[in-house]
């Protein structure tokens, strides 16, 4: 091997590898027996060469995970100028120089200072140099050297997950792969066997098994069944140094579960089922439930059931619950305790998802017994048909019998049966019916030409038990009998003109019949035997059940005769033979050159013209507004002017108005005149109530006159008497004053209630004698005395 500047290292004696292998258990501050040297030489080129019980090298190693308390030593330099003097210093940098390691500048020995993890770096490149003390300059050029961390066993293996979760189908081979779980040792994988895992298994056994080196989990026993034992807990370890004694070893946990698969037939858990149904029990209704197990889950359990055999096949069926996987069984057709109390059925249950790989075991299906006693109950009678159509000519006589219904109790009491008709399907009462045989006779003429059908319903009940009791619509066809006669189509009402030619076609005359005919109505038209000979108009039947009217001559005046009444003879061909007269009414009137009438003598066939209905509808909407105007006018000039409250702004006296009367309310401010309370002398004796009419009008009575300055209490007293007693004061005046001070005030009663409607003079200089409260109302009577004065 070849260096450049490099260091030399030199073992002594000894065996060289020991402290490779050997973890260095305690440190001296001395040097070792065994001690490594790098020298430093001048030679750029320099072979490692064997010497006596040494090694040169350019490299140390050195032991990771130290637990001694003093510093690892690591190595020594030494250069080939040093002389021993001091005169040399040695120096130490690169990866961790000075923190991590540390050189003696003296001696050259290098130490290690913290524990290392090669884990964390493996390897550090350092440089050594010697100088010289006194000059500082080299005395050999630079040389790099490496420190490598020889691993040791510190790590223990790591799986990828603390928990595998894994599944498996049930019943599977020997061998079947579960999962793979992976474990890691952070150790050197090149040195030794400390990053070498071996895996094992701990808990699980004979179920599973773990290939060594994989960690591949597989079975171990052959048929695991699920409906047995679901999971599974399997413990796996990974061990290094390959197994071997005092390797590290980590664990994991892996559930397995066993997933389902059809290996379970379905198996009823008793071999008959009872069920009881009414017979009244109507078609779809469930009967009964019934239940196959079936040890297996979700799809391996769904179950189909069917009814395979039995005397009730064509009775009942049965449908599966896709919730529960039960069989319903259900009645198909209307059950008869009376025909049949008894039913057999063979009920089938299948897998619907079969699993070929285990038809081994047998068929994945079972089979039960079903009874279902049929239960008597009290049924309505029924008829002997869902319907009953009849037919009657529309002219038999009255209470003739027009059919007859049928109803029976289907119980085995046979109760009887009485009958009815629902009066609310035949309001008119046209039919009866006899209760005790069912037959229907009528009992109203019937007419086809007015109702065709009659929908009538009948109700049948037992005697017994009128509460059970069924009905029937019974439809009646009233059948035609010829009687009613042809006649006209319309009413004719035609004219001819006065210079008309003779056998002239002037009219055409059809005719209808409300009777029916089945093979076609064939009319006859004649004119009447009185007419037929003097008849100034012909008649001549078309055979097509049409006629027409000619004339019979040359010229007609309608002076001389303005209307002509036809009679036609209308016969028709069925039995018995139905005839009718009808008129035809024909006017002359006067024709231009090409026969359009122009007028009639007696009354214009062609109405004059009118208003049309647009016109008649303006004209009524304009009354109707005009007689809206006048009534809101009426109302305006009838409503009264309402006097105000206060009739001038500066009129500030007192007014009391009345609330608690019934007659105009607070807008009546006559209903008790204020004026009384300001001047008794002023009394309008005639003023009556305005809100209210008297009943009864008396002489008003004169009241005497009350003294001047008659104190307020004593004049309302002596009021309130005089009314009382009074027959022609009405009961809803009254009275009630709150602003009363009494006789003992100093400043006496201060209401202007006392004030006297005459214009007579008053003098309120007192009011500034009583002191600064009084101030404004002083101010402001002062004020009016001075107005009155000017």
């Amino acid at each position: 091997m070849r260096t450049y500047h490099c260091f030399w290292l030199l073992f002594w004696a000894g065996q060289p590898h020991q402290s490779f292998l050997t973890p260095l258990s305690k440190r001296t501050s001395g040097f070792p027996e065994k001690e490594k040297v790098l020298i430093l030489s001048g030679n750029s080129r320099r072979d490692l060469h064997r010497s006596k019980r040494s090694w040169m090298w350019n490299q140390f190693f050195l032991l990771e995970e130290y637990t001694g308390t003093d510093y690892q030593y690591v190595g020594k330099l030494h250069s080939d100028q040093d002389k021993g003097d001091g005169s040399l210093k040695y120096i130490l940098s690169g990866d961790g120089a000075g923190d991590l390691f540390i050189i003696n500048e003296n001696t050259g020995d290098i130490q290690a200072t913290k524990r290392l993890d090669r884990e964390e770096k493996p390897v550090y490149i350092l440089r050594a140099q010697a100088i010289n003390r006194r000059t500082g300059r080299p005395v050999e050029p630079e040389s790099e050297f490496i420190i490598k961390i020889h691993d040791i066993n510190d790590n223990e293996p790591m799986f990828t997950k603390d928990v595998y979760n894994a599944s498996i189908p049930e019943m599977s081979d020997v061998g079947t792969f579960v999962v793979q779980v992976t474990a890691t040792d952070a150790d050197d994988p090149t040195y030794g066997n400390s990053a070498k895992v071996v895996y094992s298994i701990l808990q699980g056994q004979p179920y599973f098994s773990v290939e060594s080196e994989t960690g591949i989990i597989k079975t171990a026993l052959l048929n695991m069944d699920r409906e047995n034992r679901e999971q599974y807990q399997v413990v796996i370890q990974a061990k290094d140094m390959g197994g071997q004694m005092g390797g590290l070893s980590g664990t994991t946990t892996v559930n397995i579960t066993l997933t389902d698969v059809n290996d379970n037939p379905p198996r009823f858990p008793q071999s008959t089922y009872q069920f009881k149904a009414l017979e009244s029990t109507p078609p779809d209704s469930p009967v009964g439930r019934i239940k196959a197990n079936d040890a297996d889950v979700d799809e391996n359990a769904e179950i189909e059931y069917s009814i395979t055999e039995g005397d009730g096949y064509d009775m009942f069926g049965i449908t599966t619950d896709k919730d529960t996987q039960e069989g319903i069984i259900t009645v198909k057709k209307a059950l008869d305790f009376e025909n049949k109390n008894l039913y057999i059925l063979k009920v089938e249950a299948t897998n619907t998802h079969v699993d070929p790989r285990f038809l081994y075991l047998g068929p994945f299906k079972d089979s039960a017994t079903v009874r279902i006693q049929v239960e008597d109950v009290d049924e309505p009678p029924v008829f002997s048909r869902p319907a009953y159509i009849m037919e009657v000519k529309e002219d038999v006589p009255i209470n003739s019998v027009i059919g007859t219904v049928t109803a029976q109790d289907p119980d085995a009491a046979k109760n009887p049966v009485k009958y009815s008709v629902d009066r609310h399907t035949d309001m008119d009462r046209v039919f009866n019916i006899n209760s005790g045989n069912g037959s229907i006779f009528t009992s109203k003429p019937l007419d086809r030409e007015t109702l065709l059908w009659h929908n009538i319903t009948v109700i049948a009940a037992e005697i017994n038990n009128p509460k059970q009791s069924s009905r029937v619509p019974v439809f009646i066809k009233v059948l035609d009998v010829n009687d009613n006669a042809p006649e006209f189509a319309m009413f004719y009402e035609t004219f001819v003109c006065e210079n008309a030619k003779a056998e002239q076609l002037i009219q055409t005359l059809s005719a209808v019949d409300k009777d029916d005919s089945y093979s076609g109505h064939q009319f006859s038209f004649s004119l009447a035997p009185e007419a037929a000979s003097s008849s100034n108009f012909t008649l001549q039947d078309n055979r097509d059940n049409t006629a027409g009217i000619f004339t019979r001559k040359t010229r007609y005046n309608r002076h001389e005769m303005s209307t002509y009444f036809l009679p036609v003879v209308i016969s028709d061909n069925d039995y018995p033979i139905q005839s009718s007269t009808e008129t035809v009414t024909i006017r002359v009137c006067a024709c231009d050159h090409r026969g359009k009438m122009l007028s009639c003598n007696a009354e214009a066939l062609i109405h004059p013209t009118g208003l049309s209905t647009g016109a008649l509808i303006a004209i009524l909407l304009c009354i109707i507004i005009l007689l809206v105007t006048v009534v809101l006018f009426a109302a305006l000039r009838r409503q009264r002017k309402k006097e105000p409250l206060i009739i001038s702004k500066e009129d500030i006296r007192d007014n009391i108005v009345s609330y608690n009367d019934e007659g105009g309310g607070e807008e009546d401010t006559q209903a008790f005149d204020i004026g009384t309370l300001r001047n008794p002398e002023a009394i309008d004796d005639n003023k009556l109530r305005r809100d209210i009419v008297p009943e009864t009008l008396f002489m008003p009575r004169r009241t005497a006159t009350a003294r001047d300055n008659t104190d307020v209490r004593d004049f309302i007293n002596q009021r309130l008497k005089e009314n009382d007693t009074d027959p022609t004061a009405p009961p809803y005046d009254s009275l009630a004053t709150y602003a009363y001070e009494g006789n003992g005030s100093v400043a006496e009663s201060l209401s202007s209630l006392e004030s006297v409607t005459t214009d007579g003079d008053q003098d309120y200089d007192y009011l500034s004698d009583w002191g600064p409260r009084f101030k404004k109302l002083a101010d402001m009577y002062g004020a009016m005395d001075s107005d009155k004065d000017s």
